[in-house]
């Protein structure tokens, strides 16, 4: 017999040998998930061209120094495929460009909102008595208080800049996945192998990393592609309020200054609906691999 037969597998190598079996059935069903698909090839694009920005669209087509006889709010045309702003620049290559700080802040702050929000929320299901009620009572604090607020009050106290609106966001929208996250717990706790765990002396650090945190991670993992969405446009909020950085380009300081110079008003359509557009489309193709994820993790949804 070999040392890769069943017989003479380590238990870590079978539990990796079950994960990887699992993550392959996966990948196969979220494949054959045709929504969900749409939404990760769109992402994939959006992805490489603001990864490829620097060289699809060079920095130099943003100096408004070295735009000489160039038409300021030219409509799109075969010259100008989306339109030029209020200083001749080229939309398109701004929308290139704060794809990168759009993208960024989504992703970075929803996972230090899942991170927060997954560590707090198996914590306060996992602990009884005294620990558990603090905790419960610190998410319904932050479910209670008004998230946007607390980012414009955060985002206006710290030194402006792409990192303050990641924490500014990671620290204000983590409640509800840790409330998921919660139930979720409470969910597994109550299995008979936790209970068998806990007669073999296992300890908490044992029990939330063996077996409550792969428990929980699936709905994690549904509950992280759909924040990311609501993560961009909290961070086009913030922008358009006008407390992102000014020397970066993100779609929300682009509606910001089309806000400036009345663009919606003044008959610039084109001005508002490149973002506006991108904006939608992007969350949208969050929000189907979400539902992919959430239907192929969740029996009951996966059994309709």
């Amino acid at each position: 017999m070999t040392s890769t037969s069943p017989g003479l597998r380590s238990p870590r190598a079978m539990a990796w040998h079950r994960r990887s079996v699992a993550f392959a059935e996966f990948c196969r069903q979220f494949v054959g998930h045709r929504a969900g698909m749409i939404g990760l090839i769109f992402l994939a694009i959006v992805a490489v061209i603001a990864i490829g920005a620097p060289v699809i669209a060079p920095e130099r087509m943003l100096d408004v120094t070295k735009l000489v006889d160039v038409q300021r709010f030219a409509p799109p045309s075969w010259e100008h495929p989306l339109g030029t702003d209020h200083q001749g620049r080229e939309l398109w290559v701004r929308m290139v460009w704060g794809a990168r700080v759009s993208l960024l802040v989504g992703l970075a702050a929803t996972a230090m909102s899942m991170l927060i929000g997954t560590l707090v929320g198996i914590s306060a299901g996992h602990f009884t008595g005294f620990t558990g009620a603090l905790m419960m009572r610190v998410i319904d604090f932050f479910l209670v208080l008004p998230s946007l607020i607390l980012a414009i009050v955060l985002s206006s106290v710290l030194s402006r800049g792409v990192w303050t609106i990641i924490i500014a966001i990671g620290l204000t929208s983590w409640a509800g996945t840790a409330r998921v996250v919660r139930a979720q717990t409470l969910s597994v706790e109550s299995r008979d192998y936790i209970e068998r765990s806990r007669a073999l002396g296992a300890g908490h650090w044992h029990i939330i990393v063996k077996h409550l945190l792969p428990g929980v991670l699936p709905l994690v993992m549904a509950n992280t592609t759909l924040t990311v969405g609501s993560a961009i446009i909290a961070e086009s909020t913030l922008a358009f309020l006008g407390l992102g950085d000014t020397t970066l380009q993100s779609w929300g300081s682009i509606l910001k200054n089309a806000m400036d110079v009345s663009a919606a008003t003044s008959g610039y359509w084109w001005y508002v609906l490149a973002p506006g557009v991108a904006i939608v489309l992007v969350v949208l193709a969050f929000t189907l691999m979400g539902r992919a994820i959430e239907n192929i993790t969740n029996p009951n949804l996966r059994s309709r």
